[in-house]
């Protein structure tokens, strides 16, 4: 079976108790942006973008068999982290536990406290996208 978001999670968190200021934080969620997938401009969608961030973000949804997946990049580094930190969490999971999910990561890492509004904006803008993509099961299948 796979890892729980809750096991993710805590593997996040302790990642993050690596670093002792935010200063180091932000340089690794940066690096973490820097792993994501290759995006091609050609799916770079208005249909795909996602609306409440400052910065531009596309975000994908797939089906994958009993999981789902996601695909997204933005056009800003700490957002890009951000997108890592939610693929991370969430592709791989059922649409039930990404419903029960409560998304306590945002509280754990202290993004809730070092974000600006408008980063943290952004990313509740993705977590909603998620969390409707979980409760419609509007996805595309792979």
């Amino acid at each position: 079976m796979s890892e729980t978001i809750a096991q993710r999670e805590q593997e996040l968190v302790e990642e993050f108790e690596m670093f002792d200021n935010w200063m180091d934080r932000y340089s690794y969620l940066i690096d973490l942006g820097r792993t994501l997938p290759e995006y091609p401009q050609s799916e770079r969608r208005a249909e795909d973008k996602v609306a409440g961030c400052q910065s531009q973000v596309w975000f994908q949804t797939e089906a994958a068999g009993d999981t789902m997946r996601f695909r997204a990049i933005s056009d800003a580094a700490i957002v890009s982290g951000l997108i890592a930190i939610l693929l991370r969490l969430y592709n791989d999971q059922s649409p039930a536990a990404i419903r029960d999910y409560d998304a306590g990561f945002v509280q754990s890492l202290g993004l809730d406290q070092h974000l600006s509004q408008s980063r943290s904006n952004g990313l509740l803008a993705m977590l909603q996208r998620i969390r409707q993509s979980a409760e419609s099961g509007e996805c595309k299948q792979t």
